[in-house]
């Protein structure tokens, strides 16, 4: 008689990040259909499953402020927030849910633009501020102060700060996405006036996370080399949107790294 089949590891992940933590392990659609089924698609063949839950994140210094509490003066404006709905930007579920691993990224520390509130300190990303009314925007203008993305050494003490509130309450393995550094389009040879690049900015990133790897601890999904030698020119559509392939490759490597770390071993009951 066949043993009993042993039944799948289940995971709890928490994804704290935006499109490129979506579309690798929850799911991809283009134009509508399904084109990437997420990293399900790969824990299956490990004997794993995952439970995934995943929040927005606009930018890592909002992520560690988050009290779990929306500012009154926010709350009472009806705003349009698409996909940052106030709710998700002053969550601290990432820091009071347990789960076998945190998932984030640097990717929204690339170019998002926060407003900050003059008094009260507090700051949140306003994706669809072009559709505010006039009462709005003059509240906007009377209240709060652009604040611009931040430096990478600024991006990187952010990020300690998270993993700071993390290993306070848990252990479990914190993983994050760096960014690749191909951009289509970018063909610059000499840099002498330009400022930085959108590449230039992505490297500089990538080497302050690599610091706080070094520091902390936390593993990195090197998604740079994962595209880079599969060949980035064809895995993505532009700087920041992978293809399926791109996101099969990605979503293979979160599995190879939580593998690692042994998030996908047997309970002690169902051990061998």
């Amino acid at each position: 008689m066949s043993a009993p089949r042993r039944p799948p590891r289940r995971l709890r992940l928490f994804l704290k990040g935006n499109l490129d933590l979506r579309d690798s392990l929850h799911v991809l659609r283009l134009n509508g259909a399904v084109a990437w089924n997420g990293l399900n698609e790969v824990l299956r063949g490990r004997g794993a499953v995952a439970r995934i839950r995943h929040e927005t994140n606009p930018r890592l210094d909002l992520l560690a402020e988050a009290d779990g509490r929306v500012p009154a003066a926010l709350a009472a404006r009806p705003l349009p927030f698409g996909a940052y709905p106030p709710a998700a930007q002053f969550s601290a579920a990432f820091f009071e849910e347990e789960a076998d691993a945190y998932l984030l990224s640097i990717q929204q520390e690339l170019a998002t633009w926060a407003m900050r509130h003059r008094e009260g300190g507090w700051g949140f990303y306003a994706e669809r501020k072009e559709a505010w009314g006039p009462a709005d925007r003059d509240w906007a203008r009377a209240t709060l102060r652009h604040d611009p993305p931040p430096a990478p050494e600024a991006a990187a003490a952010a990020l300690e700060r998270v993993i700071a509130r993390l290993r306070a309450r848990t252990a479990a393995p914190v993983l994050v996405f760096n960014l690749s550094a191909y951009v289509p389009g970018e063909t610059a040879h000499s840099l002498a006036g330009l400022g930085e690049t959108v590449s230039t900015r992505i490297r500089r990133l990538n080497l302050a996370l690599a610091e706080v790897s070094m520091r902390t601890g936390v593993s990195v999904i090197d998604v740079d080399r994962v595209l880079a030698g599969a060949g980035a020119a064809r895995l993505k559509f532009d700087a920041l949107h992978m293809t399926a392939e791109g996101c099969r490759l990605v979503a293979e490597e979160v599995a190879r790294v939580l593998e690692d770390l042994g998030c996908l071993d047997a309970p002690a009951e169902h051990a061998a």
